[in-house]
């Protein structure tokens, strides 16, 4: 394994990254969360016709770069410095990935070009606030949790031959604004009862509710404004079935939400190392007592304690999606690290996110300044894909770390 980039790599960071300081300062962001689709269709546009970032890891068969989830991982760590508001995670991490590793040939070579060139944005509807245990990172993700038949879930049922879809979603990524929306529905009834995903497509895509009969988006006032939530009612929705019936939906789900945790956790990483940069250079010009604040000896201690734990953070994203990336291809016998990754990224966001908005005094308090917004990107991306402590516990027990023996001792494991 040779851990430098490429020089290909280093050049998507560099790109990226001016044009995000170019496109995407404070007030750019404030203004795009303000919009009905909750980010600024321009940029959008600059992301995925210039730099093909929806398709970066789709293969070039269906319109993608062919590259891997590495270089994915690396432009949303550049997307996270900046907290840039984008349909990209939901479109290109957890969308496309679906339709790629499901959808018939006709589905893949219909809607992954499109997808590919971003065009079209996708999003996952799950039911309930169960994202994390769909995706398979906090809990086995082969239980009932669309719906198992009850009130609350999204149920599923075939009509002539046509697939209806009944129920709701209550926290779906960029739900307002996608143009495709790939839900999880329970059907089966008691007999034959599984978890299958549908295509509900043309929703409407442009954040006011309206689009497919029966279906009704409405945006929620999330914690993390960068990370826009809808919720989706779908009352009698004509949907189509994504691949066949004997598709192993958790295993995609797994495989997914595996990936998508390793881009996640280089994205945390991304605007933990941005909010610590910021907070280094606000306590290097802050005086008290005659000198700069950065001078003392107690600060000095708190921030390197931060900057330790984002370099360590930092490198357990870039292991976590080079093995995502070499899984796909069979290539790491299968292993999952995403998860413990994303915990440890989690945590040094939000630590350098609080430091920093204790560092910054009182205007770190401020609606006006910056510093909140890492610390709610912290606190949004915990609630959505956490809590930290069960997505380690949950990869504790697939390790089969607390196990013991006949003997009553604990089993040995290989890290």
């Amino acid at each position: 394994m040779d851990a430098r980039f490429t020089a290909e790599q280093e050049e998507i960071r560099r790109t990226l990254r001016e044009l995000l300081l170019k496109r995407c300062g404070p007030e750019d962001l404030r203004a795009a969360v303000l919009t009905p689709a909750g980010y600024d269709p321009a940029l959008w546009e600059a992301l995925a016709r210039q730099l093909g970032l929806p398709g970066l890891a789709l293969p070039e068969a269906y319109g993608g770069v062919g590259c891997s989830v590495t270089e994915l991982a690396l432009a949303c760590e550049e997307s996270g410095r900046s907290l840039a508001p984008s349909p990209l995670l939901a479109t290109a991490v957890l969308g496309a990935p679906l339709v790629l590793a499901l959808g018939t040939e006709t589905q893949r070579a219909e809607l992954l070009p499109r997808l590919a060139s971003g065009e079209l944005t996708a999003a996952l509807a799950v039911p309930g606030a169960v994202l994390a245990t769909a995706l398979g990172l906090v809990g086995d993700n082969g239980g009932d949790w669309a719906g198992g038949g009850r009130a609350g879930g999204v149920q599923a049922r075939q009509v002539d031959g046509v697939w209806r879809l009944y129920g709701q979603a209550a926290q779906v990524l960029d739900g307002h604004s996608a143009g495709l929306l790939v839900v999880a529905a329970h059907t089966g009834g008691f007999a034959r009862s599984r978890t299958l995903l549908y295509l509900v497509r043309d929703g409407g895509g442009d954040g006011d509710g309206d689009g497919s009969a029966g279906l009704v988006r409405v945006r929620q006032t999330s914690l993390d404004e960068t990370r826009p939530q809808a919720r989706i009612e779908l009352r009698d929705v004509e949907a189509e079935l994504l691949g066949d019936e004997d598709a192993d939906v958790a295993g995609a789900l797994a495989g997914v939400g595996d990936m998508a945790a390793a881009v996640l956790a280089a994205e945390a990483v991304g605007a933990a190392d941005r909010a610590l940069e910021r907070t280094v250079e606000y306590v290097r010009q802050r005086e008290q007592f005659g000198r700069a604040i950065g001078s003392f000896q107690a600060v000095k201690h708190r921030l390197a304690d931060v900057y330790v734990e984002v370099q360590a953070a930092r490198s357990a994203a870039y292991y976590a999606a080079w093995a995502a990336g070499s899984s796909t291809g069979g290539d790491a016998g299968g292993e999952r690290v995403g998860g413990l990754a994303l915990a440890q990224a989690l945590e040094a966001l939000r630590r350098a996110a609080g430091e920093g908005i204790q560092l910054h005094g009182g205007i770190g308090f401020t609606w006006e300044h910056d510093a909140h917004l890492y610390f709610k990107r912290a606190a949004g991306d915990e609630s959505l894909f956490g809590p930290v402590h069960r997505l380690r516990g949950h990869a504790a027990e697939v390790a089969h770390l607390f196990d013991r023996k006949g003997d009553g001792s604990r089993a040995e494991v290989t890290v």
